[in-house]
């Protein structure tokens, strides 16, 4: 009798291989979860990177607009390195010749700004800015300058970039290399 219960009723419950199965499909969909969640976070901070170098650009645009008079101080790119930022003796030596202080003191000021100061500091290392980043000025006309911001990224992309800001210093081939520019143009008012 009980062979033909059995026939007719089938055990309830689940064996061994079907619960492997069941955790296997839950560990594949919670790797596929974390991988995702991880792409999300590097995406976030790229562009909290890019908002944080606009914002950088738009602020040294606005300082050299405001000192028009002697806007050729600006000009890094006959300086070596030719930008500062991260790695970079510029101010010090712009500090030393202080040709012109208010010139000097708004390069100081960006240079802080693009090492992370006072954006936010950890364990004494200043790291509210962009990874690596570094700012060049070079002009291009007589009133016409344009201000770069580069950084290091997070994935490497293509490296058809063509402004020249910190080239070479983020790979051999400059795909983790981003940077914005800005052209500022002045008009000619007898300066």
């Amino acid at each position: 009798m009980s062979r033909l219960r059995q026939k007719f009723h089938p055990q309830h419950g689940f064996g061994l291989m079907e619960v492997l199965v069941a955790l296997l499909v839950i560990a594949i969909g919670l790797l596929g979860t974390i991988a995702l969640q991880t792409r999300a976070m590097q995406m976030e901070l790229e562009s909290y990177q890019r908002v944080q170098a606009l914002n950088l650009l738009d602020d040294m645009a606005s300082r050299l607009a405001a000192n028009r008079a002697n806007r050729g101080c600006y000009r890094l790119e006959n300086e070596n390195p030719s930008y500062v930022g991260v790695g970079s003796p510029v101010v010090e030596t712009m500090i030393a010749d202080n040709t012109h202080p208010d010139c000097v003191a708004d390069i100081a000021a960006w240079d802080q700004l693009l090492r992370g100061a006072p954006v936010e500091e950890a364990g004494g290392n200043m790291v509210g800015a962009m990874i690596g980043a570094r700012g060049c000025i070079e002009q291009l006309a007589p009133r016409e300058y344009r201000i770069s911001i580069a950084w290091q990224g997070m994935q490497a992309t293509s490296a058809n970039v063509d402004l020249t800001c910190a080239q070479g210093l983020y790979g051999d081939d400059d795909t983790m290399r981003r940077v914005v520019a800005r052209t500022v143009e002045f008009a000619d008012l007898g300066f």
